[in-house]
């Protein structure tokens, strides 16, 4: 018998032996496996953990005014910036293990394949928030081995080079909670109105329990079912020692209000603004369109919102709706060349087209501003004399004629002063100035002043025939504002990632561009379009307007058959504002021909009420003498109107007017007639 029973007895022998050796040359194989793909993992290093995130825009002060997304909106929020309650409710119903494990919790991972076994069916999950971290950044929520094998080497990847908290930070900023809503955050501000920051233990239950099955557990699709779920949430914090069963009981019993919050209607404001600042960031600053759209981007802009609404109303009460005119608004603070308020049409919906930046028209006589400060450095002065009176150029030896006309064909049929030609527009006079400082000057000017569109070298660019655009107009005028100082336009101060890392922010580069005593005296010039004491042979362009005007002012209009401008400015902010019609039409109403002036005006005495008057205040370099306009020389206190008046220094008038007889109401001395010009000139 022993002699049989020996072989069978070393066969088992041999047997399980094998079978031993088999299990260890499988756990060595198996231990091997798990620490080539440590390594591996650890040789690729930190996996990206960016995920497509809303791009938010913001106002000067602060105020969010819009948003990007591809209907996902996140909000990425550090993880100080949630609330302890919902931290604590996501670890204790999806990974109470979560700071104990290294991405994988074996003993829940075998309770529920038991569990799966028992049933007979996949009753219970044992996914980590590492690996649901893993599953939301990398893939697809197909059930493949493959997917699941990825998802456990991407898991390995993510625990080997993040730390717990920052895994965390990530699962809570790309969870879905429904209605397109992923991330706390943006979860938090849809079902309760307010940050996670502040959500109370209530609330963070029922959010916690929403993930599990947004289409079933969101409190807008059932709330009875959400309350549930927020119970079953809440007694798992209390059994694994989060809160007390008093706490649990109170937070169940907490009424909860769904707010449901739509996007605000502040996600408009200022819609062609925030085409241009998309535009900046990527002409400008470099940034891809994924990075732009979808990158998590907090994007601070110059805009005020107070002046966007007033400039916005401004049209709407200023245009009647059945017009069919266009207008293209703009506003920039010339201290630092920050653009507070732009409307780039009537209707963005209708037609996101940009009239500030994107439409090229005449500027008709508002290029003369430009014009009279070449001219200032040309050795002409505000008192140089041409005459004004039909006129017809010739050029090329007779072959080519010119013959350009006054409004309403108005002429002086004499003699008037550079002073008197700007404030009442005459064309010949600014057509004579080109001629004779030669035709490639105002050319360069432009330039100078920064208009990039092409400038053609014939007589009628004076008249301002080339095109331009509104934005760089507004933009030249602010030079004159500030003195020559070249520092805008600017739309973006900041940029910041979603971690709240700067990528950019705005450094002021300040750069003289003009001669300040010229672009003073310019300025002043301009404020003559609002005194009637200029208006001699044809009224100043500003007359319509000037009752509606409680502070000095500087500025220019101008108008073509097809384009009606007004663009001016005090020491604190410069506005433009075009009108016409986008195919060209000619403008015929007259109501439409005073819709630049008419918002022009509105605009600067709503947006700058309750701030103090400033007057422009003169630099080094200047001198300022009282003249009488219809002459060019100094006032004697007999002449019927003593304008002051600057000059560059030493270009002043030095012979005094001998042309009139004494007048006891010398506006030398003002009356109580006097308008707000007059009584400010008074004081120099």
């Amino acid at each position: 018998m022993e002699t049989l029973a020996t072989p069978k007895l070393q066969k088992a022998k041999w047997g399980l032996k094998w079978l031993l050796l088999a299990f260890l040359a499988c756990a060595v194989l198996l231990f091997t496996f798990v620490f080539a793909a440590y390594l591996y993992a650890k040789i690729l290093g930190p996996p990206p953990l960016t995920v497509p995130q809303s791009t938010l825009y913001y106002a000067s002060n602060g105020k969010l005014i819009g948003e990007t997304n591809s209907g996902q909106q996140r909000y990425w929020v550090h993880l100080n910036d949630v609330s302890q309650n919902a931290i604590d409710a996501a670890i204790s119903i999806e990974d109470r293990n979560f700071y104990h494990h290294h991405g994988f919790d074996y003993k829940r991972m075998t309770g529920a394949l038991f569990a799966d076994l028992k049933a007979m069916g996949k009753v219970q999950g044992a996914s980590t928030i590492t690996q649901q971290y893993a599953r939301n950044l990398f893939l697809t929520l197909d059930k493949t081995w493959e997917r699941k094998f990825k998802e456990a080497f991407f898991t390995v990847r993510l625990e080997s080079s993040y730390s717990k908290d920052q895994i965390l930070e990530g699962y809570l900023n790309t969870i879905h909670y429904g209605h397109g809503k992923y991330g706390i955050q943006a979860a938090s501000q849809y079902y309760f109105g307010k940050d996670a920051k502040n959500l109370t233990l209530a609330e963070a239950a029922m959010l916690a329990g929403i993930p599990n099955g947004p289409g079933i557990y969101s409190p807008v699709i059932s709330f009875k079912k959400a309350k549930q779920r927020q119970q079953t949430v809440l007694h798992t914090m209390a059994k694994n020692g989060y809160i007390s069963g008093q706490q649990a009981k109170e937070a169940e019993n907490e009424p909860l209000k769904i707010v449901r919050k739509a996007p605000d209607n502040s996600m408009h404001t200022a819609p062609y603004f925030q085409d241009t600042v998309k535009n900046q960031l990527k002409t400008k600053l470099g940034f891809d369109d994924r990075t732009i759209a979808l990158g998590g981007l907090k994007v601070y802009t110059t805009l005020n919102t107070r002046q966007q609404k007033i400039a916005e109303k401004a049209i709407q009460e200023t245009v009647t709706g059945n017009s069919g005119i266009q207008l293209g608004f703009v506003a920039v603070n010339p201290k630092n060349g920050f653009v507070t308020a732009m409307v780039g049409g009537q209707d963005y919906q209708k037609s996101p087209f940009n009239r500030v930046t994107q439409a090229t028209r005449q500027p008709g006589s508002a290029m003369k501003p430009l014009l009279y400060y070449a001219a200032l450095n040309h050795g002409f002065t505000p008192a140089t004399m041409l005459k004004s009176e039909p006129t017809t150029f010739r050029f090329d030896n007779g072959k080519s004629v010119y013959k350009p006309h006054n409004f309403n064909s108005q002429y002086a049929n004499g003699k008037i002063t550079m002073l008197e030609a700007l404030a009442v527009s005459d064309n010949i006079f600014a057509v004579k100035t080109h001629l004779l400082m030669g035709q490639n000057v105002l050319v360069n000017t432009a330039r100078q002043f920064g208009l990039t569109t092409p400038m053609q070298k014939v007589p009628s660019l004076a008249l301002g025939t080339s095109g331009v655009r509104l934005l760089d107009m507004v933009h030249a005028y602010s030079l004159l504002a500030n003195g020559g100082v070249d520092n805008g336009p600017v739309f973006i101060t900041k940029v910041e990632d979603y971690q709240g890392h700067v990528l950019y922010e705005y450094k002021p580069e300040k750069k003289r561009v003009l001669n300040q005593p010229a672009a003073f005296v310019t300025s002043q010039m301009m404020t003559g379009m609002f005194d009637k004491r200029l208006g001699g042979y044809a009224r100043v362009t500003g007359a319509s307007i000037i009752k509606e005007l409680s502070r000095p002012y500087a500025g220019k209009s101008g108008s073509t058959n097809t384009d009606s401008w007004m663009i001016g400015f005090s020491p604190q902010l410069v506005s433009g504002v075009w009108a016409g019609y986008d195919n060209g039409r000619e403008i015929t109403l007259a109501a439409d021909k005073i819709y630049a002036k008419k918002v022009w005006a509105r605009f600067m005495e709503q947006a700058l009420a309750g701030e103090p008057v400033k007057t422009f205040k003169a630099p080094q370099g200047v001198t300022a003498v009282p003249i009488d306009p219809s002459t060019g020389k100094l006032a004697n206190g007999q002449c019927p109107v003593a304008r002051l008046t600057y000059f560059v220094e030493g270009t002043e008038p030095t012979e005094t007017c001998t042309n009139h007889a004494p007048n006891p109401d010398n506006s030398l001395y003002p009356s109580k007639h006097q308008n707000w010009l007059q009584k400010w000139f008074k004081w120099f």
